[in-house]
């Protein structure tokens, strides 16, 4: 029983790290905005760096939304859908991960 609460806690690690990586994608994000909002040199590294992780998503948010001009909203909704993976499937199933097979373990999860 406590190799399967410790594999279910590794489960739960696993699972804040992605969420982690998720909040650095936010603020790639972020950077990607203000970005636009200014011109930068494109052949700047760090700037080529950001472009290139943020578009695959954005692309592919911006081909299913309506045209709106030249006020990009395609952000806002990765935000949403960002929050949306965090909040509904990455803590609630480390939640579940912690308490439930935690405590069928006979092992106190709820802090680590």
């Amino acid at each position: 029983m406590v190799l399967m609460a410790n594999i279910f806690r590794a489960l739960a690690v696993i699972l804040e790290l992605a969420s982690g990586l998720l909040t650095i994608y936010k603020y790639i994000l972020i950077a990607a905005c203000v970005l636009s909002w200014v011109n930068p040199d494109p052949y700047n590294p760090i700037v080529n760096f950001i472009y290139r992780v943020t578009e695959p998503l954005l692309r592919r948010i911006r081909r299913y939304m309506p045209n709106t001009g030249a006020l990009d909203i395609s952000p806002i909704v990765a935000f949403a859908l960002i929050y949306v993976v965090q909040i509904v499937v990455f803590d609630t199933a480390i939640y579940y991960l912690r308490t439930a097979f935690g405590s069928a373990a006979g092992l106190d999860l709820k802090g680590f």
